[in-house]
């Protein structure tokens, strides 16, 4: 049997330039951090003659094309896998549509265990890569290349979407103290709402597409946050990062109005009045996880559980995409 797992992730600024939509003409950046929190799969052989996928839903299939699942379908297609005595099973920590980057996640994974069953070696940006060819080019989604890339390397790392879709991919220059600091102090709050990303995205891809000035202003403005926010975190100024995580966040709310609503704009006043420095909501918006830099963690903590919402406390993870058993 072989066990692959891949982090989900946080965007930690410049979140939204890495769609080819405004990549391809103006160049993206973005910083991303993985987590300790996985996305599994499990591959091994049967003695039945089907294709085996168990996730939220099982299916049996004769061959790939049979697939119904479009990522699987895609992916046994990709490594040209011929063998069709095998059962796929996906698990994962945090539901799907939360924005913590669960599709990207699970691409990765899936790609890295089927590579391990047909023995092939990948490299972390051949890894992402391919699962960009699945979810973008392949399968036409309207998403970003941050998801596959940061699961695929881990860590905390810069990325540059050039016009040509070369990514390139640099490791944070962070202090431990403040990687330490920045680790202790973000939490983490599910909203209870999930979403699809691909349907909150498409007005924001729809519109670069088409040089909406509003949104390529916007865009143009997070991508320098992204820059100022690197700066920041390398220089160990943690209140300047927290002052630009809040800028970033009053600056997504613009691209769309199903950004937020007024729960998440309840639940972001009474975390800034309890102990928060400042927050966004994590992914494309709508739902999910908000994320908030504390200052006093502890009334944070209390003011938003009381609240109804649901912490989950997390590390930074380093090792990305990695087999787990084979």
């Amino acid at each position: 049997m072989i066990i692959t797992r891949s982090p989900l992730r946080l965007s930690l600024g410049g979140g939204g330039t890495d769609l080819p939509s405004y990549y391809r003409k103006h160049g993206g950046f973005l910083i991303a951090a993985a987590i300790d929190k996985y996305v599994y799969i499990t591959i091994h052989h049967t003695f039945n003659e089907d294709i085996i996928l168990k996730y939220s839903s099982l299916e049996r299939a004769k061959c790939v094309d049979d697939v119904q699942h479009p990522i699987m379908r895609e992916a046994l297609r990709l490594v040209d896998l011929r063998d069709t005595r095998i059962e796929i099973t996906s698990m994962a920590d945090i539901p799907a549509g939360t924005g913590l980057g669960s599709s990207g996640s699970f691409t990765t994974a899936l790609l890295k265990a089927l590579h391990a069953h047909k023995k092939n070696l990948v490299h972390p940006s051949e890894l992402a890569a391919q699962a960009c060819e699945i979810e973008i080019d392949r399968l036409g989604e309207p998403i970003g290349k941050q998801d596959q890339y940061i699961a695929a390397y881990g860590g905390i790392n810069c990325f540059r979407f050039h016009p040509d879709d070369r990514v390139e991919a640099f490791p944070l220059r962070i202090s431990t103290e403040t990687l330490h600091n920045l680790e202790d102090n973000l939490m983490l709050f599910f909203t209870g709402f999930a979403r699809s990303a691909s349907l909150i995205l498409k007005d924001q891809d729809t519109k670069s597409k088409q040089d909406d000035p509003r949104m390529i202003d916007n865009l143009n403005f997070i991508k320098e946050l992204g820059f100022k926010s690197q700066a920041a975190l390398e220089a160990g100024d943690l209140n300047e990062f927290a002052r630009l995580m809040n800028e970033h966040w009053e600056y997504k709310k613009q691209r769309s109005g199903t950004m937020s609503n007024g729960s998440i704009d309840d639940w972001y006043t009474l975390a800034r009045a309890n102990g928060a420095l400042s927050g966004k909501l994590i992914g494309a918006g709508g739902g999910g996880f908000l994320l908030f830099y504390a200052q006093d963690k502890m009334k944070l903590r209390h003011a938003l559980t009381t609240a109804g919402l649901r912490e989950v406390r997390f590390r930074f993870d380093f090792e990305g995409t990695k087999i787990v058993a084979q």
